[in-house]
């Protein structure tokens, strides 16, 4: 069926002389509130640009997004298990290593550590888990008792290691609520849910640093070489510095971690002489980031270390795309999740299937080779931009077909999200730009902290919201191609 439309919370288009006007505000308003990137193409530390958001808030079924927030606690708890269980990464890592070198420096890293003994048992996940709406029902009209195009939604992925947007998904409801204020409809900011992500993430730092419990210990921030999103960590750091202005906050890469740490005798890492309480990753998912060994044996001495990962090693292997597919198999979720929550967190998976040298791995292949437009090729990657869509599906995979890389990837069927018209505002594009078709993203926060065997805390913290083109592929916001939005709930 094709995909469904849903209307916008104002009618469109807006008067000219009206959008122009709002528009102007609302970008005077983006870079004084921090909705802003630095520039890729004219990067420099003294200034930002707004990062591109969408003028009104996105529509999203309330029902959904309340059954997204009251479900996040349980898929905390489902991902630390997985996280903690050895057994299940190390078989369902193993086909995937053979040909993934990335994910088999993070596991060789994770193998010597176990085998040394673990510093930290204590582990800090700061998750969010991304959902779609899907367009495609499965029921007929005579079947499903309130029958829509999206009966429900369904999980893209969960992202374990640098969940961004814990600012910028607050601020985008904060931006949209000026500009529905200045176009005369402020009663209708009842309608967007609070979002409290990011003092809820910092929470999660800030307690996991209080459960380290050494009054002159520091929080390390690890990033990239250039960070481009910098609003949205700053104002992390700016979070912390604010409700516990007694912790210190280093920002340091990979690179600069190798050269100015040591481990002392009691295995904690230490920085210009404080001990690291807490590694909060904002770097370090993609392969890129290590150019060296010197970053593979940086991570290393983080991972040896006392100081709470935020991930841990573990914690960045179950995160993969590899792991994903593995639950959805029969009776995989059960082992860690029980009862009616089980049913509830497999109603959420869309088709995933393993593209393995065996019996099922060949008609998952057959399959997506006959309909390529249904799937999407998904690498044991974090970050954005590497997934596999349309055509191009069936000619990886024809070329993979009878190699050993293609058990890097896994196979997920397409979500088709509905449609809503809105306008994008980006830096430097013309005012006003055109009405468009969109679809949206949902990001649910999650922090979770706890030992193998013991759970500290357990909560859902806010959420994000991300738009792009309807015709675009990939979304990331950061990478030029998604928008900053917040969800307009409806009652349908």
């Amino acid at each position: 069926m094709s995909q469904a439309r849903l209307a916008s919370c104002l009618p469109l288009p807006l008067d000219q002389k009206v959008l122009v006007n709002v528009i102007e505000k609302a970008k005077d308003w983006a870079l004084m509130h921090g909705v802003g990137m630095r520039d890729r193409k004219n990067f420099t530390k003294d200034s930002i640009q707004i990062a591109p958001f969408v003028l009104l808030p996105s529509p999203f079924p309330r029902t959904e997004f309340t059954k997204a927030v009251e479900l996040q606690p349980v898929l905390n708890e489902l991902m630390h298990k997985v996280a903690h269980d050895d057994d299940f990464l190390e078989h369902t890592l193993q086909n995937a290593l053979q040909v993934d070198e990335f994910t088999a420096n993070l596991y060789d890293i994770w193998v010597k550590v176990r085998n040394e003994g673990i510093a930290q048992p204590i582990s800090l996940g700061m998750l969010r888990s991304d959902i779609m709406l899907e367009s495609r029902c499965p029921h007929t009209e005579n079947q499903c008792a309130k029958h829509t195009p999206y009966c429900s939604w369904k999980q893209v992925e969960i992202n374990c290691i640098a969940s961004g947007f814990g600012h910028l998904g607050p601020v985008s409801r904060e931006i949209q609520s000026y500009i529905l204020r200045q176009l005369g409809h402020g009663d209708m900011i009842k309608n967007m849910p609070e979002n409290r992500a990011l003092s809820g993430l910092c929470s999660g730092i800030t307690d996991a640093y209080d459960l380290f419990g050494v009054p002159t210990a520091i929080v390390l921030f690890v990033v990239e070489e250039v960070s481009y999103n910098i609003c949205d960590q700053r104002f992390h750091e700016f979070e912390i510095s604010e409700t516990r202005p007694e912790i210190q906050i280093y920002r340091k890469t990979l690179n600069e971690i190798y050269e100015e740490t040591e481990l002392n005798d009691k295995k904690q890492l230490v920085l210009d002489g404080r001990p690291v309480a807490v590694v909060y990753y904002r770097s370090g998912y993609e392969p890129a980031q290590y150019p060296s060994n010197r970053e593979w044996e940086a991570r290393l001495r983080v991972e040896r270390s006392t100081a709470i990962k935020c991930p841990s090693i573990s914690y960045q292997l179950a995160g993969t795309k590899k792991v994903q597919q593995a639950l959805a198999a029969p009776g995989a979720l059960e082992r860690f999740v029980r009862g009616a929550a089980s049913a509830r967190v497999r109603d959420i998976f869309t088709g995933l299937y393993a593209l393995d040298f065996d019996d099922s791995g060949e008609r998952a292949v057959d399959m997506a080779i006959a309909d390529a437009e249904r799937f999407v090729l998904k690498p044991q990657r974090e970050g954005g931009g590497n997934n596999v869509y349309g055509a191009e599906v069936r000619d990886a995979l024809l070329r993979m077909r009878h190699s050993r890389e293609r058990a890097a990837y896994i196979l997920m069927e397409r979500i088709l999200p509905p449609l809503v018209q809105g306008y994008v505002v980006r830096p430097g594009a013309p005012v006003p730009p055109p009405v468009v078709d969109l679809v949206s993203e949902l990001g649910i926060f999650g922090v979770i902290i706890g030992t193998k065997d013991k759970i500290y805390s357990n909560k859902q913290v806010g959420h994000m919201l991300r738009t792009k083109l309807a015709d675009a592929n990939e979304g990331g916001v950061a990478a030029g191609l998604g928008a900053l939005d917040s969800p307009y709930l409806l009652d349908m």
